[in-house]
C-alpha cells in the first residue's frame, strides 16, 4: 500500500500524512505501517578557531584530517593473510561510542609544531544544528509517502483501500478543506491537500485495464470472424452468449477454492471465450446443415444438441484435465480455476441456452414453431 500525499506546503503535507498513517494503523489487516519522513537528527558542527590553531601551531587541514580519520575512518594499509582469498584492508577509525560522543572527540590530541599535544577542544568551536531531512518528489512535485503491507484474511490491496477510503475522506486539510482521493490520475494542482493511491493497487488497475482492453478486442475479432463465415449479424451474437455464461462458473469457482480473481484468472477467462464460442459454432453449424437437409427448425435444434453433445463434452473435459496440473500453483491457480469451472458451467449452460436462444431468434424466419408431429 502506497499513499502519496500532495499539498500546498510541507507543513500541510506532513500533517495530512500523519493523519493518513494513523488511519493505516487503525485499519485491520494493514501491517508494517511507516512513512518516508525522517525524524529530526542532530548535526554537530566543528568550526576551526583559526586564531587559536595558529597560536598552537596546528593547521586547519590537520584538524580536518584528524576528525575525518576519527569519524569516517581511513585505510592505512593492506593485510595479506594466507588464509584469505583476498587481501584485507586495515582501517583506522574510532569505535562507534567514541566517534558519536562530543566529549570523546574533544579529547583527541593533535601534535603542534613545537611537539606539544593539544586537545581538539582548544582548537575548534562546537555548535549544534539540525540535519536537513530528505525531500521526496514525483514528477517534479513535492510529495510525502505513507506505506504499509496487507496481511490477514484479505491480502488484496483493493479491500484495504476500500476500508480506509471513507476514513480518509473524513479527514480535513488546512483551513477545514476536505482531502480528495485519486485512484488513477494525479491531482491537477497542489492548491489543496490530496491523497493518491499507488503501489500494488496501481499495478492491479493497469493490468486489469489492459486485459479488459484485450478482452474487448478479442470479442470484436471473434464477432467479425463468425460474421464473415455465417454471413449474418445476429448469429454471432447468439453464439457469443456462451462467453458470459462462463462467469457462472468462474466467479463461484474462485469463491469455492478461496482464491482471488487475479490477472491469470482474467487470462483464463479470455482464453475460455474462444473455447466456448467453438461449442456454439458446433451447435449452430449443425442446425444450419440440418435445415439445409430439409429438417424443421425444431427438429434441427433438438438433433444438434444430441449429436454435438459428445464433442462438446470432450472439449470441456480436455480443458478441465489440462488445467488440473496447475490448480495448486500459487501463481497460476486463478488460470486453472477459470478454465476448469468456466468450462464446466459454460458447457452445461451452452447446450441448453444457445439452442433455445437460436430457436427463439430464427423461428419467425422459419415459420411455425411446431413440427409435423405437433411437438413444440
Amino acid at each position: 500500500l502506497v499513499a502519496e500525499i500532495y499539498g500546498p506546503d510541507r507543513a500541510s503535507r506532513l500533517t495530512t500524512a500523519e493523519q493518513v498513517r494513523i488511519v493505516f494503523e487503525d485499519t485491520p489487516g494493514v501491517v508494517d505501517v511507516d512513512w518516508l519522513v525522517e525524524a529530526a537528527q542532530r548535526k554537530m558542527i566543528f568550526e576551526v578557531d583559526h586564531e587559536k590553531a595558529a597560536l598552537h601551531g596546528v593547521s586547519a587541514a590537520a584538524i580536518a584530517r584528524t576528525l575525518r580519520l576519527a569519524v569516517a575512518g581511513e585505510d592505512a594499509g593492506v593485510l595479506h593473510d594466507p588464509g584469505e582469498l583476498e587481501s584485507v584492508a586495515i582501517r583506522l577509525q574510532l569505535p562507534r561510542p567514541e566517534r558519536s560522543s562530543i566529549e570523546a572527540l574533544s579529547e583527541i590530541r593533535l601534535v603542534s609544531t613545537g611537539g606539544a599535544m593539544v586537545p581538539l577542544s582548544e582548537l575548534v568551536r562546537v555548535s549544534e544544528s539540525q540535519l536537513d531531512s530528505s525531500l521526496h518528489r514525483k514528477n517534479l512535485r513535492p510529495v510525502v509517502y505513507v506505506v504499509g503491507e496487507v496481511a490477514g484474511a484479505q491480502e488484496s490491496p483493493v479491500y484495504a483501500i476500500l476500508d480506509m477510503g471513507e476514513a480518509i475522506s473524513a479527514l480535513t486539510g488546512p483551513g477545514g478543506t476536505s482531502v480528495e482521493q485519486y485512484f488513477r490520475d494525479e491531482p491537477g494542482s497542489d492548491d489543496q491537500v490530496a491523497v493518491r493511491w499507488d503501489g500494488e493497487w496501481s499495478i492491479t488497475y493497469e493490468v486489469f485495464r489492459d486485459l479488459g482492453g484485450a478482452f474487448g478486442a478479442a470479442l470484436v475479432l471473434i464477432y467479425v470472424l463468425i460474421t464473415g463465415w455465417f454471413g449474418s449479424f445476429r448469429t454471432p451474437l447468439v453464439m457469443m452468449i456462451a462467453i458470459p455464461l462462463a462467469l457462472v462458473g468462474v466467479l463461484p469457482g474462485h469463491q469455492m477454492f478461496g482464491a482471488y480473481f487475479t490477472a491469470t484468472s482474467m487470462i483464463g477467462f479470455i482464453a475460455l471465450a474462444g473455447i466456448m464460442v467453438r461449442n456454439s459454432v458446433l451447435l449452430i453449424d449443425f442446425v444450419d446443415l440440418a435445415l439445409a437437409g430439409g429438417h424443421t427448425l425444431e427438429a434441427a435444434v433438438l438433433e444438434a444438441g444430441a449429436v454435438r453433445f459428445r464433442p462438446i463434452l470432450l472439449t470441456a473435459g480436455t480443458v478441465v484435465v489440462g488445467a488440473v496440473v496447475i490448480l495448486f500453483d500459487p501463481i497460476f491457480q486463478g488460470l486453472a480455476i477459470a478454465l476448469m469451472m468456466g468450462a464446466i458451467a459454460s458447457t452445461v449452460l451452452t447446450l441448453l441456452v444457445v439452442p433455445l436462444v437460436h430457436f427463439m431468434v430464427e423461428r419467425r424466419q422459419h415459420g411455425s414453431n411446431v413440427d409435423n408431429n405437433g411437438r413444440a
